[in-house]
């Protein structure tokens, strides 16, 4: 009896273990977040860059593209290449995106009111419009829109756009010029440009000399080519005066351009150099005052005057008078003497005082004064 016991408590231990081997039976329970996630070992993760960075770059990349489109001959608009060629009696038409839009085009089509030219600001757009085009029209156009804080405005550079556009007609290599005969200066501090443009990018240009007759060599350092400037003098010498002309070939066909005379310039780069001179510093009563103020400086530079005089709080009558010319001084060196003389009739007490004059140009200004006492 005993035996048969415990052969069955030796049976049922043996049980117990075998079920406590076994593995638990899956759990319902629903999954915690981040729980049995598996991660690829040889996978490479690659960098996120926050949207916000991605959207600013977008920005930039959009704010920095050109906002100029030229229309074509199908009626859809397009964004023209830096240099484009029609023929002349073409139509152009640009438009430039923007609510306030400004253009440059060729300075000649504003100096004599061209009705060919037609300049529009609608509501998002500018439109330029140039009907019945000729060689003449070939050069820079361009557009920007321009941005405003009150009265104060300036351009947005990061909304331009630009073309240069060849107009080419027939029997005309080069850009038409208005006179037969033009001046440039040669300044030993600046660039000074031959403007012999052409009307097609493909036609072949060369510099001479007048006398004595020759070809004069563009080595690129010295003197270099640029189709959208003219024969350009990096550094300008007295040696390089003289009158010169450009022959330009193309198809078989040569064109010679106008004859332009190079005069090297001695004054130097800078604000006016200026005097100021009275006919006489002490006035008798009821004489006559004149007071001199003369600027010698570079000859294409244009100088302005303005005067400030003792009776000007009184509304005294004066006159005013500005002139200039060309002087030479030997060895082709060439002065441009500005003047502007304020005269006063019938000298009185309250004309008594500082003369004073300004002289401004583009290089700057320069402010100078006598005394003219009552005598």
């Amino acid at each position: 009896m005993k035996f048969w016991l415990l052969l069955g408590l030796l049976l049922l231990h043996e049980t117990l273990e075998d079920v406590a081997g076994q593995h638990p039976p899956k759990s319902k329970r629903p999954k915690e977040q981040g729980e049995n996630r598996i991660k690829p070992i040889n996978k490479k993760a690659k960098p996120k860059t926050p949207k916000i960075k991605d959207r600013d770059s977008a920005d930039s990349t959009a704010k920095s593209q050109s906002i100029l489109m030229q229309a074509t001959d199908a009626g859809r608009f397009q964004r023209p290449a830096a240099t484009v060629s029609l023929m002349a009696g073409q139509t152009l038409e640009l438009r430039c995106k923007g609510s306030k839009v400004e253009w440059s085009y060729p300075a000649y089509l504003d100096t004599f009111k061209d009705s060919r030219l037609s300049v529009k600001q609608n509501e998002r757009y500018g439109q330029l419009t140039l009907v019945n085009s000729t060689a003449a029209d070939t050069g820079e156009f361009s557009c920007w829109e321009r941005v405003c804080n009150g009265y104060i405005c300036r351009r947005d550079e990061a909304r331009t756009g630009s073309t240069y556009i060849f107009f080419t007609e027939k029997g005309e290599l080069f850009v038409p010029s208005p006179s037969y005969f033009d001046v440039v200066y040669l300044n030993p501090d600046r660039q000074a440009v031959v403007p012999c443009r052409v009307t097609a990018p493909a036609v072949k240009v060369t510099l001479h000399r007048e006398f004595p007759a020759k070809e004069i060599l563009v080595n690129g350092t010295d003197i270099v080519y640029d189709m959208k400037r003219g024969f350009v003098y990096l550094q300008p010498r007295s040696d390089h005066q003289g009158v010169v002309y450009c022959k330009a070939e193309a198809g078989g066909k040569s064109q010679i351009s106008v004859k332009y005379q190079l005069l090297y310039v001695e004054v130097p780069s800078g604000p006016p150099s200026t005097t100021i001179l009275a006919s006489s510093n002490r006035v008798r009563g009821g004489d006559d005052i004149s007071v001199l103020c003369t600027v010698l400086g570079e000859p294409d530079v244009e100088v302005e005057f303005r005067w400030i005089f003792p009776g000007q709080k009184d509304e005294r009558p004066v006159t005013i008078r500005d002139t200039w010319r060309l002087i030479h001084r030997g060895l082709g060196h060439t002065t441009r003497i500005s003047q502007s003389v304020i005269t006063v009739e019938d000298f009185e007490t309250i004309d008594a005082g500082y003369y004073i004059c300004t002289a401004q140009s583009l290089r700057g200004q320069t402010t100078v004064a006598t005394t003219v006492e009552f005598s």
